[in-house]
């Protein structure tokens, strides 16, 4: 029917309508009325939340890290901390690494505490985020959950802050301004005398390292709540494979594995550290990977012949001859999702397979979709990259295996090691969560590496003592400090003239001898959309040197009146440039 509004207002005018208006709050996610399920908390865990209360009571404001294994009950902790700062009337944000967990933990949270808990993420559109923020407005949300710009919800009398796997790169912003959610945090809860709960089975450095301090208050959850043990790990040397006759992608070990979770109906998830083709270069012999004499890091295979260096410009050709073993088996490491899933229905023809990453969820709703299918036990197999191994808890997973750990071992950054050995005990933390104990298989070509040792024992503390005394003899951090500085231009004879200037400027700071310099150098992508990259790094036990340098190039390039390039800074960079 077709009735103009001038129409409507006329016959309202004249009382023969009666004009009423409801507000309709778009809603992000589908509600599915969850039971909520309230758990006895163990000792270990009622230890925590009486010693934080007890802080809070006496007018202490900390930052609280809990260290938990994998099932150890973290989310609950969270949950009761929340519930009590609500109780209080006050509000509570939950900040998650990833849009995939938002639908996990936004069942739990609505169950516990009903529509008072909303969600906002990038994937939501401008109506929905709008709607959110208009309920956080009008009082009628307590709880905020999502990623790290939940950490801008507007409350007016927040109690508490919860950063969930606070060890993931994620809660760094990738474009400007680079901050990290959890310095934001740590201000934000400062200013509105709230707490700041940090948890992880895999804490990052920089919050561990602050713990061991003092600076953090460190709790620890040593047992899963199901009470089963931690899954059993294998180590599968891929180089014995190889010299075995097996070219295939799975181990032995990993495919009979399958074939026996298949024949029991049990669920197997298989992690890939990432869709896309590494640039790195090992040897299938051996093991040996190709990396730079100055930094530590794997060279990247460019196409020209060359191995090169992004943190501080080193090259040399590439040749399939290892320099360790002799052998001429050299290769680029090359492997994606969709691969895998081509492989693997072809394997085993008769299981029903879901793939999750950036090209399977261009769609919110894919998100929830493909987890909820894998949990209704619609799929026998998910392949997936990091965001299937994120705090998802699926009942029926008993196997899960780890295709290819030198991608994450091999990434070219001072953080490899660090990242790789969170993969895999978090990837490994997903088997065995229900009834049945869980099995883990780690494919790697380096099976001596400390990281993949250190994983498979689930042994956290031996990692950070290795992994912090590597930082420590190359002043990286936590211990020392990092500045990156990003050229950019679209000229590469400009840009690279701007980033030596800007080079030679730092070696004539008085407090040179305080700070240590790398490059300048391509950045890892050293050409993006026809604008060049170059990138210099700035090493210093003190944080102060860098933001003077900072200070320093600022004004000097200001001088310049750049038009057509540019100079961006990222202090301790996650992901480099």
């Amino acid at each position: 029917m077709n009735v103009s509004s001038q129409t409507i207002a006329s016959l309202a005018k004249n009382g023969i309508i009666k004009i009423e208006e409801e507000t309709v709050y778009r809603n992000p996610v589908k509600i599915d009325n969850p039971q909520d399920v309230t758990l006895t908390l163990s000792d270990e865990q009622m230890a925590i939340i009486n010693d934080v209360e007890r802080d809070i009571k006496n007018g202490e404001r900390n930052t609280y890290l809990i260290h938990g294994i994998t099932g150890s009950g973290k989310t609950e902790v969270y949950m009761r901390l929340i519930e009590d700062r609500i109780k209080e009337g006050k509000q509570a944000i939950l900040l998650i690494p990833e849009i995939a967990l938002t639908y996990q933990n936004l069942m739990r949270f609505y169950a516990r505490f009903g529509d008072r808990v909303s969600v906002i993420h990038s994937k939501m559109t401008a109506g929905e985020r709008y709607d959110q923020y208009l309920k956080v407005k009008e009082g009628k949300v307590d709880i905020m959950i999502g990623p790290r710009s939940a950490l801008f919800t507007p409350f007016e009398n927040l109690g508490i802050v919860v950063i969930d796997e606070e060890h993931e790169s994620s809660y760094k912003a990738d474009n400007m301004p680079k901050y990290h959610a959890r310095e934001v945090a740590e201000k934000l809860c400062e200013l509105t005398d709230s707490i700041l709960v940090l948890g992880s089975a895999t804490p990052s450095l920089e919050s561990y390292y602050r713990a061991k301090n003092g600076e953090y208050k460190l709790y620890r959850l040593n047992n899963r709540l199901t009470g089963n043990t931690l899954p059993t790990v294998h180590v599968e040397d891929m180089r014995a494979e190889l010299k075995e006759g097996n070219k295939s992608v799975f181990s032995r070990r990993l495919r009979g594995l399958i074939n026996d979770r298949l024949d029991k109906h049990e669920q197997i998830m298989l992690f890939l550290n990432r869709r896309g083709i590494s640039g790195f270069v090992s040897c299938r012999e051996c093991g040996e990977v190709v990396k730079c004499p100055h930094c530590d890091v794997s060279l990247s295979y460019h196409r020209d012949g060359t191995l090169k260096c992004h943190y501080c410009g080193y090259e040399t050709p590439f040749t399939n001859i290892c320099s360790k073993c002799g052998s001429d088996k050299v290769r680029g490491f090359k492997a994606g999702t969709q691969m895998i899933e081509d492989y693997v229905r072809k394997e085993f023809p008769h299981a029903l397979i879901l793939r999750m990453d950036a090209d399977s969820t261009k769609k919110e709703e894919d998100y929830e979709s493909i987890l909820s299918r894998f949990s209704n036990r619609e799929a026998d197999i998910l392949i997936g990259t990091q965001m299937i191994v994120k705090g998802h808890d699926f009942k029926g997973v008993t196997l899960v295996g780890i295709l290819a750990a030198d991608m994450a071992l091999n990434a070219e950054d001072y953080r490899a090691g660090e990242r790789a050995f969170q993969q895999l005990v978090q990837a490994g933390g997903r088997a065995g969560r229900g009834d049945n104990p869980g099995e883990v298989v780690i494919q790697t070509y380096q099976p001596e590496h400390y990281a993949v040792i250190h994983a498979a024992n689930q042994d956290y503390d031996a990692f950070y003592e290795e992994e912090i005394a590597y930082r420590r003899e190359l002043m990286y951090p936590p211990v020392g400090n990092l500045l990156g500085v990003q050229i950019t231009g679209d000229e590469e004879r400009r840009v690279v003239k701007l980033s030596k200037v800007i080079a030679d400027m730092i070696d004539k700071l008085p407090f040179r001898e305080d700070i240590g310099k790398i490059g300048p150098a391509n950045a890892t992508l050293s050409k993006k959309c026809d604008i060049y990259r170059r990138v210099i790094y700035i090493k210093s036990l003190n944080y102060d040197y860098l933001i003077a340098v900072k200070d320093y190039i600022e004004k000097e390039t200001d001088k310049f009146n750049l038009t057509k390039e540019s100079v961006m800074f990222d202090f301790n960079p996650m992901n480099g440039f």
